[in-house]
């Protein structure tokens, strides 16, 4: 039988929380013996007090949403499923042969990437350096690679001449990676010049579909580029939880879950 009172354990859990970095619902309720809506009731605590931010299926602590950005590498291998069926099902928004696309620099984009016909006749646009080297060999692509600094952390071009070439792009749709997405704070990344880049290529697009997975939806980072208005279409995968799916979709956004 538990025996701790709620702000003992709502103690604990910080801690632990602090320790290990993300730490699931179940995890917490088999580690102090009560049930997962009580776990649920004390991060709701912890995260109204700035202590810990609440994610899909957990808690990380309250920092970690500010400045953490992992490297393509980790990324890559990181719900690497739910990134397929998402790529698969964002097909669908193609436009019809003779149009553009933008793709945005990320994991999930670069899977969407590799599912493009190979007999599609699109131009697309790129500041992805894996996405352009995996579609160059693709003859029925006209394909643009933005210039400009590369970060190594995602392998994206940056600064002020991949923006003064995107200042003179239009194209049909826009696919879009994101670090985070909220009702708050829209969509947001750690750094701010490849914000910039994000805020860019987000405008010069009839149309944008963001490509996410569920683990970031309620998430916050430093820069936001884009509110939930810009957004036409969300596709991710069916982690996302139907009170954060009904939220997105009062405002504005097509929920796609794959």
């Amino acid at each position: 039988m538990n025996t701790m009172y709620a702000e003992e354990r709502q103690n604990a859990i910080a801690g632990l929380i602090g320790q290990r970095g993300r730490v699931s619902v179940a995890d917490l309720a088999d580690t102090f013996g009560v049930t997962t809506e009580t776990v649920r009731r004390d991060l709701a605590s912890l995260d109204r007090m700035g202590v810990v931010r609440r994610v899909h299926g957990g808690a990380v602590p309250a920092t970690s949403v500010t400045a953490v950005e992992p490297g393509m590498a980790e990324r890559e291998h990181t719900r690497a499923k739910e990134k397929d069926r998402i790529a698969a099902a964002a097909l669908a928004y193609l436009p019809a042969p003779g149009g553009s696309i933008a793709l945005d620099a990320g994991t999930t984009t670069g899977r969407l990437a590799a599912l493009i016909p190979v007999e599609s006749d699109l131009t697309v646009v790129t500041n992805s350096l894996p996405i352009a080297t995996r579609l160059a060999a693709v003859s029925s692509l006209d394909l643009h690679l933005l210039g400009g600094r590369v970060r190594g952390v995602t392998q994206a071009t940056v600064g002020e001449d991949t923006l003064r070439v995107l200042g003179t792009v239009r194209v049909d749709v826009a696919f879009m990676g994101t670090n985070a997405i909220s009702v708050t704070h829209g969509l947001s990344t750690p750094d701010t010049d490849e914000a910039a880049v994000k805020r860019a290529m987000v405008g010069s697009a009839d149309r944008v579909v963001v490509v996410t997975d569920s683990a970031k939806i309620g998430l916050q980072f430093f820069m936001s580029f884009a509110a939930l208005d810009c957004v036409d279409v969300l596709v991710t995968d069916d982690g996302i939880t139907d009170t954060d799916c009904t939220r997105l979709q009062q405002h504005g956004l097509e929920v796609v879950v794959a």
